[in-house]
């Protein structure tokens, strides 16, 4: 290979290597002096599509991808933290969100790259204090970006010499489609929208490149981008894999329109250039931030129409969990505490629904040893653990209300009715982990000893299904049916550990295979024990 082609391809890889690395860097000590709470942003500020496209920005801008923005937002499409409709919106403001860092890259400051690559090194290394060293991760990422730009624009100059390329600039410059393909195609390979975007500016400040082929390329960036989110929907619920789906739309329109009417637009920018004296790199940040603001406004008023399109295109029904409460309107609480009680007890009753559909998903999970299973059961986990925050915080300001006996009853019955039920869900966690455990190691559980548990499941989730139905019924049959079943569970339990102990006896099954068969049981029982706590509620009396 020619010295000069080596030199230019390992200065452009390296330089590749370290601008990413700086994003990174740069990306995580920002998000971690913002305190790291960037799901709770997205989780509280997105009640409208408007609070949605501000959520993404700020959350783009602080983790530095538009793609990490949007897969943290299938995610929580796929948990049921957020709508559809509410994700359109964070996925709009992601868009814009990452063309600051086009506008950083833009600051000629790559003289000065080392010095504050430099500096950021020192904190990291000489100083201990967390907060101070997060904003020393920042800087060393700030500066890495701009030495690995510096490096991937000397390995990027002979380009404008290379025959081959100027041919290829001129083909995207009257097929503006060849150069969306190739933005695209690149940054689904690079997997960073920014670093293609930082290369394209590097070509055109080198003069390897004209505008009018840089934008299509630009544009592309674009689309190539949503390929992150797609990669993360898969297996996920309908609804995330829509918002990933809605994310493409978006972008394919956004550049199909500005394609369209790209002389107008290249004249514009050029103009714009010379009204505001940009530098090369500056002109791209501000061709790249006009053409996302314009799509994000131009495409806003019709949220309502993409969410009809992505539903259209992905049918079925959504089987996510709901993580918010649907009943718990604070407004009753002053104005009619009893109104206020009765939807805590339908909001508890939902969150025991939750609890014997989580152990159902766990008991098929222990069957068909299929992650799918686990992941949905521990999302179910998550969804009672976060209801039960809800619903006692709910409970603890309906505390001091002048209630009627019954009522204040009743208020303490739900308050420990809660606490059985999150339990419920520690203790299916719990023999996930068993299972997960079982499975890394490779440890098999004999015929006799599945059959055994699959009958103590079938009985505990039956036990956990009444004592929610009673409470919601407050029906003392099925309370004292969920009692009697506990009391067959605790014998089964007994007589499982017996054959279990014979089967060890008779070398049927290793230790370790035992020490799981045992933490599975006494998790069905403690189970079986809530399950009665509830049941003790409706019938008023303690049996343990």
């Amino acid at each position: 290979m020619d010295v000069n082609v080596q030199t230019m391809i390992f200065e452009f890889i390296g330089g590749l290597g370290i601008f990413l690395l700086g994003i990174k860097y740069m990306g995580e000590g920002l998000q971690q002096t913002a305190g790291d709470r960037l799901r709770d942003v997205l989780d509280k500020f997105t009640s409208n599509p408007f609070m949605g496209v501000l959520a993404g920005m700020v959350v783009t801008i602080l983790i530095q991808s538009s793609s990490g923005t949007t897969v943290l937002t299938v995610g929580l499409v796929n948990a049921g933290f957020m709508t559809l409709r509410q994700s359109i919106g964070v996925i709009m403001g992601a868009n814009v969100g990452t063309t600051v860092t086009a506008f950083i890259i833009g600051i000629d400051i790559k003289e000065y790259a080392l010095p504050i690559l430099a500096i950021g090194a020192l904190i990291l290394f000489f100083i201990k204090n967390q907060k101070v060293q997060n904003i020393g991760l920042t800087i060393f990422g700030f500066g890495s970006l701009f030495f690995g730009l510096d490096l991937m624009g000397s390995g990027l100059s002979p380009l404008e010499d290379v025959q081959m390329f100027h041919d290829l600039t001129i083909s995207m410059s009257e097929t503006p489609i060849l150069g969306v393909v190739i933005g695209t195609v690149f940054t689904i390979v690079v997997q960073s929208s920014s670093a293609t975007i930082g290369i394209l500016q590097g070509l055109f400040d080198q003069g390897a490149i004209e505008l009018r082929a840089a934008l299509p390329v630009l544009f592309g960036d674009n689309i190539g981008t949503t390929i992150t989110a797609i990669i993360a929907s898969i297996g996920a619920t309908v609804a995330a894999r829509r918002a990933a789906l809605t994310h493409v739309i978006f972008n394919v329109i956004g550049a199909s329109v500005v394609i369209l009417i790209l002389p107008i637009y290249t004249v514009f920018i050029e103009n714009l250039r010379g009204w505001l004296d940009l530098n090369p790199e500056m002109t791209l940040a501000f061709a790249h931030g006009i053409f996302n603001i314009s799509n994000t406004i131009i495409q806003f008023p019709f949220i309502g129409l993409l969410a009809l399109v992505v539903t259209k295109i992905i049918p079925g029904e959504d089987n996510v969990v709901e993580y918010k409460p649907k009943h718990l309107d604070p407004i009753f609480i002053h104005q009619s505490p009893s109104v206020a009680l009765d939807q805590a007890k339908v909001e508890v009753i939902r969150m025991g629904g939750y609890a014997h559909k989580g152990l159902e998903e766990t008991s098929k999970y222990m069957n068909s040893l299929n992650e799918k299973d686990a992941e949905m059961a521990l999302q179910i986990e998550g969804a009672i653990n976060h209801l039960d925050k809800e619903i006692t915080g709910y409970l603890v300001e309906l505390s001091g209300k002048n209630f009627s006996d019954a009522e204040r009853n009743e208020h303490s019955a739900l308050i420990n009715a809660v606490r059985d039920v999150e339990r419920i869900g520690d203790h299916f966690e719990n023999i996930i982990e068993l299972v997960q455990y079982k499975i890394s190691n490779k440890v098999d559980i004999t015929e006799q000893g599945m059959i055994d548990l699959n009958e103590m499941f079938n009985l505990t989730n039956i036990a956990v299904k009444e004592a929610v139905q009673s409470l919601e019924e407050t029906d003392r049959e099925k309370a004292l049916s969920v009692i009697q079943k506990e009391k067959e569970i605790d014998k089964m339990e007994k007589s499982h550990r017996k054959k279990h102990i014979i089967r060890l006896n008779e070398g049927a099954c290793s230790g370790t295979a035992g020490i799981i068969f045992a933490d599975i049981l006494s998790n069905l029982e403690r189970i079986g024990d809530h399950a009665v706590n509830i049941a003790d509620e409706v019938l008023g009396e303690k049996h343990n």
